[in-house]
């Protein structure tokens, strides 16, 4: 018979309890009861009399507790806090990998995961304890952050302990390149005048970039645009709504927020009063499941309002908003408080935006059209791979409606 591995501990359960759900507010204070219970039952029996410090305990509990919530909510140690308070313009985000760093007690973790990005690829979990890189222990984080900063193609050998996983386990990343443009391609397609743009962010001066793209490809005689959002991880929202304003009238609301019962919080985001020129031909706007935020915002909006084919796979489903919110005693929260809504009401936050013509991609497809956005610097193999390929997801797009 196997050993039991537990004690039962007195008074951590009681027989009999009601296991009906009280009221919200009478469920608060048995609620606390019961953590302040489970914290001192650990600082009284547990082991290890170094690692029961009240800060400690509470710090995990609510790091774990931020991290149950939602993929973007976060606990910010005082490690961390006190790291961009002596260098504020420290960015523990590494675009390349798709990480962001975090500092606790316990040293280097990963604080989250991006998608569309390396890591995310790779299956990592944020919260993981990063033991080692590239086989040695971690360095102090701005060092770390600078040696991180590697050129496409290079590789990073990561040493985890997933909070999920008994075993640590060793994971080689190669880093991708993080595009300066947010236009990266402009072009026409054929010569009936389709136009294809690929947007790869809604950073910087995107907007404006889309703009003399979409000029010199209406110089050129463009009659219809692909529009290409795939992968795209999303960015400002102020500049999402400005490019929409290039393709829907003046004052048009395009995105709304909404906190906790649906209320809404503020006045509509509406596109610009003005609009230089009307675009009123057809858009066939592509998504993938790595097309998240502001991509989803305006595929949404676009497919709400009639005046895009939404072409491609699911999208991402990220759809919310965060602040940063200070705890003192150097801690702090990276809270979700609300979610974006498209004309329609409808939030892509969990669900995504679902196409109007879906199409099967593969792996086999994925590894291509990521080869396919790096055309100017494939090896003689990877531009062999790619002389073979067709993107289903462009060709549904040129193909006549029924």
């Amino acid at each position: 018979m196997r050993a039991l591995l537990f004690l039962l501990v007195p008074g951590l359960l009681s027989a009999g309890e009601k296991s009906t759900t009280p009221d919200p507010d009478e469920a608060a204070y048995p609620a606390i009861e019961r953590f302040v219970t489970v914290l001192e039952q650990v600082r009284k029996r547990h082991p290890d009399a170094d690692r029961v410090a009240y800060d400690r305990l509470v710090n995990h509990a609510l790091e774990g507790m931020l991290a149950s919530l939602d993929p973007f909510s976060s606990f910010i140690h005082p490690e961390m806090a006190s790291a961009l308070e002596a260098d504020p313009k420290l960015d523990p985000f590494l675009p390349s990998l798709g990480i962001t760093l975090g500092l606790r007690d316990d040293g280097l973790y990963l604080a989250n995961v991006a998608p569309a990005t390396p890591a995310y690829r790779a299956g990592l979990l944020p919260g993981s304890t990063v033991l080692a890189i590239d086989g040695n222990p971690p360095p102090p984080l701005a060092e770390l952050l600078s040696s991180l900063r590697k050129a496409p193609g290079e590789k990073t050998r990561l040493t985890l302990k997933s909070p999920s996983e008994p075993k640590a386990i060793e994971v080689a990343l190669i880093h991708i390149a993080v595009e300066d443009r947010a236009v990266t391609d402009a072009r026409l397609l054929d010569p009936q005048g389709t136009g294809y743009l690929r947007l790869a962010s809604f950073m910087g001066s995107c907007a404006r970039e889309t703009e003399a793209a979409l000029d010199e490809l209406e110089d050129q005689g463009m009659k219809s645009l692909i529009l290409d959002l795939r992968g795209n991880p999303g960015g400002d929202l102020h500049q999402t709504v400005e490019i929409l304003g290039l393709f829907l009238p003046p004052s048009t609301p395009v995105v709304t927020t909404r906190g906790r019962g649906g209320e809404t919080l503020g006045k509509p985001l509406t596109t610009p009063t003005r609009q230089r020129h009307k675009r009123d031909y057809p858009i066939h706007v592509l998504i993938d499941r790595m097309s998240a935020s502001a991509s989803e915002l305006t595929a949404g909006a676009l497919q709400d309002l009639k005046r895009a084919t939404i072409v491609g796979e699911t999208s991402y489903g990220k759809g919310s908003v965060q602040n940063i919110i200070p705890c003192g005693s150097g801690t702090a929260l990276r809270l979700t408080i609300a979610t974006y809504h498209t004309p329609s009401g409808k939030t892509p936050h969990r669900v995504g935006i679902t196409p109007d013509l879906k199409v099967d991609f593969t792996d086999a497809d994925r590894e291509r059209l990521a080869l396919s956005y790096r055309r100017a610097a494939l090896t003689a193999e990877e531009t062999k791979q790619l002389e073979s390929w067709t993107d289903p997801v462009i060709q549904a797009a040129l193909k006549p409606a029924n």
